[in-house]
């Protein structure tokens, strides 16, 4: 069997936009949370780059990810009332007090069935303490399931340089080869294939079809087995 077509033996996942559903996904309820005009939030990142020169400049290398949701936070901030605003301020407002209502439920029941079979999970990210708080994350039921987790909020090393994903791969203890990553964002992706992952991007346009695409790379059921 080759390195192509090798079954995974691990599953290795993005935090934002994977595991908890995208702020992109979320506009509309945003705009209701915080009085906004509807429609007034027009960008949206990687389901459709050409209404976000701010994310096409991001994939370019010419500003990070932090840059990017520093100067996103800042202008709902200001439009909202709420000036000076960064992502752990605007995500504390925005997400209320339940941990678990951000985490996407297929997403939680794929990693519960990945387990079952036995398979490592782990999480590779670069800003989950960061943008979420850790009294957030350390309410988050799903967190719990992972094996490792690797956040460059700590590391400070971030995607798409390849320690990060060298740092991923040692805490799943397997070769890098037999590990399946899940990100959102090209660049990450193409990093992961230079360090020898497997890789499935994570399409926001087609969230289910994508959930579907990772299951049956790890030949897991995604019904429910009641």
């Amino acid at each position: 069997m080759s390195i192509r077509t090798a079954e995974p033996q691990a599953l290795l996942l993005d935090f934002g936009s994977v595991i908890s559903v995208s702020m992109f996904e979320r506009h509309r309820q945003t705009e209701a949370d915080l009085g906004l005009p509807a429609g007034s939030l027009t960008w949206l990142g990687p389901i459709d780059p050409e209404t976000d020169p701010l994310w096409r400049s991001m994939q370019r290398d010419e500003i990070t990810e932090r840059d990017y949701w520093a100067q996103r936070a800042r202008e709902i901030g200001e439009a909202s009332g709420n000036p000076g605003w960064d992502m752990l301020g605007m995500l504390t407002r925005l997400r209320h007090t339940d941990p678990n209502a951000v985490v996407r439920p297929e997403m939680r029941q794929l990693i519960l069935r990945a387990r079952e079979k036995g398979l490592r999970v782990g999480i590779l990210s670069n800003e989950l303490e960061l943008f979420n708080g850790k009294d957030f994350i350390s309410r988050m039921d799903v967190l719990r399931e992972m094996h490792v987790i690797v956040d460059a909020t700590h590391t400070h090393i971030l995607k798409p340089d390849p320690r990060a994903y060298a740092l991923g791969v040692q805490g799943m203890g397997l070769p890098a080869e037999r590990i399946l990553f899940v990100d959102d964002q090209f660049r990450n992706i193409a990093g992961a294939q230079r360090a020898g992952l497997q890789t499935q991007f994570f399409d926001l346009r087609d969230v289910d079809g994508t959930l579907a695409a990772i299951a049956a790379r790890l030949r897991v059921s995604m019904e429910d087995p009641r």
